[in-house]
């Protein structure tokens, strides 16, 4: 983790959620820190839950400026604790958490291509009553000829604390240069329970039978449906800078959540 350094006379933009909670917050920022036109600003104050972060985490992805979110949500696993005094010096202070997001190029049975970037993860998901039938392929070549299940993800470090946890999936310290492959409750092989995968692998999803059994593909919020095949690789070039306190960087977060019963 390195530290986060802001100008003498910082420039801070504000986003909130549209939550009457959020946006009281954020009318109160705004009138004691002021608050920057977002292409001007040296950082990203965000003002809500997880859901929040991730979509101004797309809404900056090619900017460059770091986002440092402040829970006024829920759960707030990628947020800071809340607290409207002492704001600047808190940005002084902050460690920086460098991510890569995931490039899903998905095809549908119209033969459309569509493309999209996933923090999270990457999900597939069945559309209907009936199970869905993959194939699975890493880096071209077949590792599973059929997967019955509900669905299966492609997490990132970041992201294996979110979907890929409540699928049963592992957490991923976030310096690790690795992908998690998880199977949503899998039929057949019952006995699968995923793979941990390098992070420059290039996972490939083949629907079977896919108009029998049409699936969608999810990349965080943006979904495509009836898709018959998949690609998600690490889109390494690209990288997103989060601040967060020093006693509660998300390397810490994600290794206390191991340890929780």
């Amino acid at each position: 983790m390195t530290q986060f350094r802001l100008p003498d006379d910082p420039s801070i933009a504000f986003v909130a959620s549209p939550t009457p909670e959020a946006q009281a917050s954020l009318v109160r920022f705004a009138k004691r820190y002021g608050n920057a036109p977002k292409t001007d600003a040296d950082a990203i104050v965000a003002l809500g839950g997880d859901g929040l972060m991730l979509r101004t985490l797309h809404e900056f992805m090619d900017s460059g400026k770091p986002i440092y979110g402040m829970n006024r949500g829920s759960v707030g696993f990628l947020m800071n604790d809340y607290a409207e005094e002492g704001l600047i010096e808190r940005l002084r202070a902050a460690e920086e958490t460098v991510i890569h997001p995931l490039l899903m190029t998905a095809t549908d049975i119209h033969g459309e291509t569509h493309l999209a970037h996933a923090i999270n993860e990457v999900s597939f998901l069945r559309e209907t009553y009936q199970a869905a039938k993959l194939r699975i392929l890493i880096d071209g070549k077949i590792r599973m000829p059929e997967l019955i299940c509900d669905g299966i993800l492609v997490a990132t470090p970041a992201g294996s604390t979110a979907y890929n946890l409540s699928a049963h999936g592992p957490i991923i310290p976030i310096k690790a240069l690795l992908l998690a492959l998880t199977p949503i409750s899998a039929f057949r092989p019952r006995r699968w329970r995923g793979a941990l995968l390098p992070n420059e692998a290039c996972v490939t999803i083949e629907v079977i039978e896919p108009r029998e059994r049409p699936v969608s593909a999810v990349a965080d919020h943006n979904e495509f449906r009836d898709v018959v095949s998949v690609t998600v690789e690490e889109d390494s070039p690209r990288s997103m800078v989060m601040l967060f306190d020093p006693d509660g960087n998300l390397n810490e977060r994600i290794l206390r959540e191991q340890f929780l019963v």
